[in-house]
């Protein structure tokens, strides 16, 4: 199998490195990750400046495209250009903080898997809890173990998946969980400040939703320590309304 690697927390980010470590059993593994961090650049890619790339070596040989852009300007670049290959699976992360509920649709990690996806490949984001000190290695191997059942399937072949791995996991057997993704907001306030010259700034507060939504959905599945996945999809379009608002008689 050939897979192509990214994420959106850098090509040096530690959860890079031990999913890259655990994806080598599957096949070989391609390496296109941003030169730095861009966590909660949603799904920007770049076309007003030039987009750079710098190989990166290690032992003597190439390791790694460090690319001057977002997650999915690396997933898209690496298909199109870098890749001497078209990938058999995208993978993304493993993140640092999870990307649950409409996190979703701020993530460069997630963004990342959807690139790959918008090129019919199996394409997968992984994240994992926030913590000051993190088990990555014990991370990957969760998401090894949850990779390996999704693509041993059949009708996984050119899906989006969402996998996000709570602390707890990472140190004791936990249950994974296939559910959709939570639409409780997060993150309504912000902090106003003034800076070393007296101008007003805002700091965002990332709060979590102060109630839990009443139907089961990854946030809470996460909450009670277990992995969860949710298998997405980015047409946007609200099908059963479509044929309504054709009846709307709209005029311009």
């Amino acid at each position: 199998m050939r897979i192509l690697l990214s994420n959106d927390d850098g090509v040096y980010s530690p959860g890079l490195a031990a999913l890259e470590q655990q994806l080598r059993h599957f096949g070989e593994v391609f390496i296109a990750a941003p030169a730095t961090e861009q966590s909660g650049v949603g799904h920007s890619i770049t076309y007003l400046t030039p987009l750079l790339c710098k190989s990166l070596r290690r032992e003597g040989r190439h390791w790694a495209w460090a690319v001057e852009g977002s997650p999915a300007d690396c997933v898209k670049l690496a298909i199109v250009e870098l890749c001497p290959w078209k990938p058999d699976l995208v993978v993304s992360g493993i993140n640092s903080g999870l990307n649950a509920g409409i996190n979703v649709l701020y993530s460069g990690t997630v963004a990342a898997a959807i690139e790959g996806a918008f090129f019919g490949i199996t394409s997968i984001a992984v994240s994992m809890e926030h913590s000051e000190d993190p088990d990555t290695a014990a991370a990957a191997v969760v998401a090894r173990n949850v990779i390996d059942g999704i693509i041993g399937r059949e009708e996984s072949r050119g899906k989006l998946f969402n996998i996000n791995i709570p602390t707890k996991a990472t140190a004791h057997p936990a249950d994974v969980k296939v559910v959709p993704m939570g639409l409780s907001q997060y993150g309504r306030r912000y902090e106003k400040r003034k800076d070393p010259g007296g101008r007003d700034y805002y700091w965002a507060l990332w709060s979590e939703p102060t109630q839990p939504p009443p139907e089961e959905t990854d946030l809470t599945q996460l909450s009670q320590g277990n992995v969860t996945v949710t298998p997405l999809d980015f047409d946007l379009t609200r099908h059963p309304m479509l044929e309504q608002m054709r009846g709307w008689g709209l005029k311009a």
